[in-house]
């Protein structure tokens, strides 16, 4: 059975992750979505809460689940038998960001890198853009799931 990891901070997961997801589901028999901490960005959803709003954003996905993931992706797909971390791509900027990373997860963990290109409906998502539009109180549902937006529009909102 084919398995890929796609993870991310996820924060929050955008329309442009779910189509990802959606795409890789039909290559792979199975697509784990990891969860992760990034400290270098600011978060505004918990690991917990940012696992809960990608289960319900991918929830028609029959072969996809959803972890957190605690330490290096690298590791983390090796422990459990995947052999492909799947990546989109927005543009040159993301491909530049993410080559050296596929190149160390390929000397640390023997994996390979899939990429896909976002739609270009998708191209100019990005989670920090999506949270500074809610935060000035613009309209966000365009770009994130249902239970996305709402969460965003509650925790906005205390």
């Amino acid at each position: 059975m084919k398995k890929a990891l796609f993870p991310g901070s996820f924060d929050p997961i955008t329309n442009g992750h779910v189509d990802i997801i959606e795409r890789a589901s039909e290559i792979f028999d199975e697509i784990v979505v990891g969860v992760a901490n990034n400290t270098s960005k600011n978060g505004m959803f918990s690991l917990a809460e940012r696992e809960a709003l990608v289960k319900a954003s991918v929830a028609s996905q029959t072969n996809v689940s959803v972890v957190t993931i605690n330490g290096l992706t690298a590791e983390y797909a090796q422990d459990h038998g995947i052999q492909t971390i799947i990546r989109g791509l927005r543009n040159a900027q993301d491909f530049m960001y993410e080559e050296p990373i596929a190149q160390m997860n390929t000397v640390i963990g023997d994996l390979d890198t899939m990429f896909l290109l976002a739609k270009p409906q998708n191209t100019m998502l990005a989670s920090s853009m999506i949270k500074e539009v809610a935060q000035a109180g613009g309209d966000v549902t365009e770009f994130v799931p249902a239970p996305v937006a709402k969460a965003m529009q509650q925790k906005l909102m205390r």
